[in-house]
């Protein structure tokens, strides 16, 4: 025994090794930045070649969460935030309905869908693609004064002269909304798929044979089924949405008629590198924004934890105060007998 114990002990030591290289890169290329942002938020740091040290350019002592408060009352990072909320609910909601409908056809035993797999691929194949070729290939297609868009819609008769589509706010937005939705809800049917897989196939046969319809077996096994994958996509999507860049940054020149299309990492992008060169803005707007995904993302863990788990967990806890309390009021008694 105490061989094989040795034996164990000798290899363990290459798992410590072998996790070396991702350690390193991500204190280097992940936690430094972070904090490093952070700490740039509370100084006075501009334009390139500045460092900390630069007479003037130490941490704010006066005001420290100056930068914090300039942001905020800040007029343009509030309209971006504005766009971003907006442009990431438009597209998740589509998408998550999309996912929800195509999901329940693929894995109804009764649809009995040919190809299944195939359809997969073809879903899922506008993720991979990079959001650059994404952006010149929408770009293209709703060119001024020549695009297939415009060809498209003068052929049919529609308009007599060429459009300039992106001088519109609601045309740049829907155009962001609908190239977001097109990216990604082939990535989360697939989550959502993967979820409902991993449902027992039990369930689904004890309803069918009691005669649930397809809707009800959906929303009142599925969902209630599929909820830990549901928060994993509400998550990732917050995250993903409240971070939207490459999109909005490169599909439309300068964010847009009057910045429509302008989202707070584009603001954050401008303040920091697009001539402005406010290094600290653009660290206290980066820590904004991830303050409010902290908060958000613990609203959508508290709001979809299991209930009747946290109801058992407070109930143990409970259980186990009252032995707790018993034991102590038997060993009193003891002493008190002795």
């Amino acid at each position: 025994m105490k061989n094989k114990n040795n034996i164990n002990a000798k290899y363990s030591k290459f798992g410590y090794i072998f996790v070396i290289p991702f350690t390193i890169a991500f204190l280097f290329f992940m936690l430094y930045p972070i904090f490093y942002t952070a700490f740039i938020g509370f100084t006075g740091l501009k334009g390139l070649g500045n460092t900390i040290s630069t007479p003037g350019m130490g941490l704010l002592k006066e005001n420290i969460f100056k930068n914090f408060k300039d942001v905020i009352a800040n007029g343009t990072f509030q309209q971006s935030m504005k766009n971003t909320v907006k442009m990431w609910v438009l597209n998740f909601i589509p998408q998550i309905l999309l996912a929800l409908l195509l999901t329940s056809w693929f894995t109804d035993k009764r649809s009995k869908v040919q190809g299944e797999g195939i359809f997969k691929v073809i879903f899922y194949l506008p993720n991979i693609i990079t959001a650059a070729t994404v952006a010149i290939l929408f770009g293209a297609l709703f060119g001024y004064p020549m695009g297939p868009m415009n060809d498209l819609l003068a052929r049919f008769g529609f308009i007599d002269e060429p459009v300039h589509f992106f001088l519109s706010k609601n045309v740049a937005q829907g155009v962001v909304i609908f190239i977001q939705t097109w990216m990604w809800y082939g990535y989360t049917t697939v989550n959502i798929i993967a979820g409902v897989n991993g449902i027992s196939p039990e369930i689904f046969e004890s309803a069918e044979v009691d005669g649930a319809s397809r809707t009800q077996t959906f929303f009142q096994i599925t969902l209630p089924n599929i909820k830990t994958i549901m928060l994993f996509i509400l998550v990732t999507s917050l995250i993903g949405g409240l971070n939207m860049f490459d999109i909005p940054k490169l599909l439309v020149t300068n964010s847009g008629p009057d910045n429509a299309t302008k989202t707070t990492s584009v603001f954050i992008y401008d303040q920091a590198f697009a001539g402005s060169y406010l290094y600290n803005k653009a660290g206290a707007a980066s820590m904004i924004m991830f303050l409010i995904i902290v908060i958000l993302s613990a609203i959508l863990f508290y709001i979809m934890r299991d209930k009747d788990e946290a109801a058992l967990k407070k109930m143990k806890k409970q259980q186990e105060k009252l032995r707790l309390a018993e034991i102590k009021a038997q060993e009193l008694l003891n002493g008190k007998g002795m």
